[in-house]
């Protein structure tokens, strides 16, 4: 016999603090969810707030407005017949706790706080809330008078409760509950707990989401049950990107999963289920029914007299339970196509911005930061075209046109919105300013190409006439630091201009009632992580797209472009020699950044991954890229290389607590204000360190081998 219920789960593109659009996107959510014929919604992590408040969930009124909204959805009549759940902060007994609550017609059935906080990373949870760390466990909370008078109860019950139906019993798990390793779902399955929801605030991270999706799996194919997993989507204020992805699974299989990017505000994704299938999978295991008969976990049941599954639905021969399909995911080089993209599309529309403005240098950084705006326009054109109706009004505000207006391509929006620059000075090649102005021609950008050397002339006399001393590049007989100065002048110069043409192209053009662009910066996580800029260059910028994402994925995803997108364009700049040319060009001399670093962006990238994700310091990475990297090099190479890296890191770690923000992508982002918490005072030659590498490279060399086994060093 089977037993059908259809569920629904949802991702949202929450706003922090926006509290109305909040309740808005919360009820088409739920209005979604019953014409699909769900009997049970859930929704994201704290998504009547926005899950990115960061410390204004240390300020009352958002408590207050909280109460108020969710007031405003339970009393709606259209969110009755449905089992809501739905995520908020809660102050209870005057403490702080990140809360599901759920209702049934306009009842509260149940206040259930977060057990385990997240508080690593980019997530500060214990900042803000109070684990509930009483499993199991029920107290009375007493509603605030306005919710009182909307359901007319007083006391509900607060803690770690399930909800029994007449036909199923329902938990609930919150974001890194399922991280753990003693998840709470695992105890609620053994006390006999079917459907499991988990309401999420998770970014975006590359290769990240196959590692969500497998715990999601795992939960169930060891449990048995029904999972729903809900996700915040979207930029709701930070450098993060809530990515989506909301699933449901039974028994280990994935039968609905959503998009993972998207520029849909409201997405709800559906599926039936048949309950009898979770019962005979764990009647089936009997080392679970000997488990769950000692199991000393029991949960109070807040009961509902009211099946889930209707009659109607359960003996209906044409409503079958939904088809098993193949979990989803986008290849690297589509996440940076389209994460950045969703990122860069709600910073535009939320700050009712004009558009952007990037220094386009004809390097492969800003090229690649071109390619994702363009990515933008092509998703907002897409959307626009099926019928999307916000995206449709968003982009004829940003555009500044009429209510009739529809973009016919790409282009059309990018000519509108995007402005590229090319800041060329004596220093520049041919080559650069021609890819520059090619690549802008074929996405359609706003395109102005300048020569700056008289503003850079004009500095440099200035300088002579103040001091009577004239600095001339290395390679005319100057110091290296004359010839860091000469570079830098041309650095920051470019950062000023950015600005300066940010605010003023919307009036060259005469766009009426416009602002100025938001300036976007181009320097990837590899040179931010060897500090490989200049402070205050044009690396400076409002935002950064490509901030967290490193040099050698950047050239997979140009290649991605080049045939996805049809731009042979780029092609060239995969060949083209990586260089800052702030440096004369002669017949025996062209800058290049790896020489100029003494390192490969590829080793850059290791470093910064041992350094960050495998928490290594200069000693520790030094034995581990030993094994590594031994015996392609020395001993003695491999530890110039660990120093080089740590001396520079360290001597340039100030840059990073004023680096542009940016885009999270990678796990070994450097940055400095949420991310990547470490002093920029340290003693950059890590003298202790240097001392025990020293060591073992003086005893493989006299053994004339390494075998770490045997090593004797103190």
């Amino acid at each position: 016999m089977s037993h059908l219920i259809t569920l629904a789960t949802c991702n949202l593109n929450q706003w922090a603090l926006d509290f109305e659009g909040n309740r808005d996107r919360i009820l088409e959510s739920i209005r979604i969810s019953k014409e699909k014929g769900a009997k049970l919604r859930v929704g994201p992590e704290l998504e009547i707030t926005g899950y990115g408040c960061l410390d204004h969930f240390l300020e009352n009124d958002l408590y207050l407005h909280s109460w108020e909204m969710y007031g405003q959805i339970i009393k709606n009549p259209e969110t009755h017949g449905i089992l809501l759940d739905i995520g908020m902060p809660v102050l209870h007994r005057n403490v702080r706790y990140n809360c599901r609550l759920l209702s049934l017609d306009g009842e509260i059935l149940f206040v259930r706080p977060k057990i385990w906080l997240a508080n690593d990373g980019n997530y500060r949870e214990m900042r803000f809330f109070t684990p509930w760390m009483k499993p199991a466990v029920v107290e009375d909370f007493t509603l605030p008078p306005i919710i009182q008078k909307v359901t007319g109860q007083t006391i509900v019950p607060f803690g770690d409760a399930v909800i029994s139906t007449l036909d199923t019993c329902i938990g609930a798990e919150t974001c890194e509950e399922l991280f753990t390793p003693q998840s709470p779902h695992i105890a609620m399955s053994l006390d006999g707990v079917e459907i499991f929801t988990n309401s999420s605030g998770s970014h975006h991270e590359l290769r990240k989401l196959n590692k969500r999706l497998d715990l999601i799996l795992s939960a169930t194919r060891r449990c048995g049950g029904v999972y729903l997993y809900a996700n915040q989507r979207g930029c709701d204020g930070d450098r993060l990107y809530y990515d989506g992805c909301a699933l449901i699974s039974i028994n280990g299989r994935v039968v609905a999963q959503g998009s993972q990017f998207s520029l849909k505000d409201v997405e709800v994704v559906t599926a039936t289920v048949d309950l009898e299938e979770v019962r005979s999978y764990r009647a089936s295991v009997m080392s679970r029914g000997s488990q769950a008969s000692l199991s000393p976990v029991k949960y109070k049941r807040v009961k509902v007299a009211r099946e889930l599954a209707s009659q109607s639905d359960r003996f209906d021969p044409y409503v079958a339970p939904s088809s098993d399909r193949d979990a989803f995911y986008h290849k690297p080089e589509e996440e940076i196509a389209l994460g950045p993209a969703c990122w860069l599309w709600d910073y535009i529309r939320r700050c009712n911005g004009t558009g952007y403005f990037l220094p386009l240098s004809g390097g492969i950084d800003s090229c690649a930061t071109a390619v994702i705006v363009h990515s933008m326009c092509r998703m907002v054109v897409k959307e626009s075209k099926e019928g999307n109706v916000q995206v449709l009004n968003d982009v004829r505000k940003i555009c500044r046109m009429d209510e009739n207006w529809e973009p016919k391509d790409a282009q059309e929006i990018a000519g509108k919105i995007f402005h590229t620059c090319f800041m060329g000075t004596e220093n520049s090649s041919k080559d650069t300013r021609q890819r520059s102005r090619e690549l802008s021609k074929v996405i359609g950008s706003y395109h102005v190409d300048l020569n700056m050397d008289s503003v850079v002339s004009s500095v440099t006399s200035l300088f002579e006439v103040a001091t009577g001393k004239k600095p001339i590049y290395k390679i005319f007989g100057g110091s290296q630091i004359e010839n860091l100065a000469l570079q830098n002048i041309q650095a920051r110069l470019r950062m000023v201009l950015a600005y300066l043409f940010a605010q003023l192209l919307p009036w060259v053009r005469g766009i009426k009632n416009s602002g100025g662009l938001l300036v976007l910066g181009s320097a990837n996580v590899d040179e931010c992580l060897r500090g490989y800029l200049t402070k205050y260059d044009c690396s400076s910028a409002d935002i950064n797209p490509i901030g967290g994402i490193s040099k050698t994925d950047l050239k997979r995803f140009i290649d991605y472009a080049s045939r996805e997108f049809d731009l042979p364009i780029l092609k060239e700049f995969l060949t083209a020699t990586p260089t800052a040319e702030l440096e004369p060009i002669t017949n025996d001399y062209v800058q290049s950044d790896e020489i100029d670093m003494g390192m490969t962006y590829e080793e850059l990238s290791i470093f910064g991954y041992l350094r960050k994700v495998e928490k290594c310091g200069p000693y520790s990475m030094f034995l581990k890229l030993l094994h590594q990297w031994s015996p392609k090099l020395t001993p003695a190479q491999i530890a110039e290389k660990v120093k080089r890296f740590f001396f520079f890191y360290a001597i340039n770690r100030h840059k990073q607590t004023v680096i542009t923000p940016s885009y999270h992508a990678e796990q070994y982002s450097p940055d400095d204000n949420r991310f990547d918490l470490r002093p920029f005072l340290i003693n950059p030659r890590f003298p202790w360190a240097a001392h025990k590498i020293d060591q073992v490279v003086k005893q493989c060399e006299s053994e004339g081998k390494c075998d770490l086994d045997v090593m004797t060093v103190d």
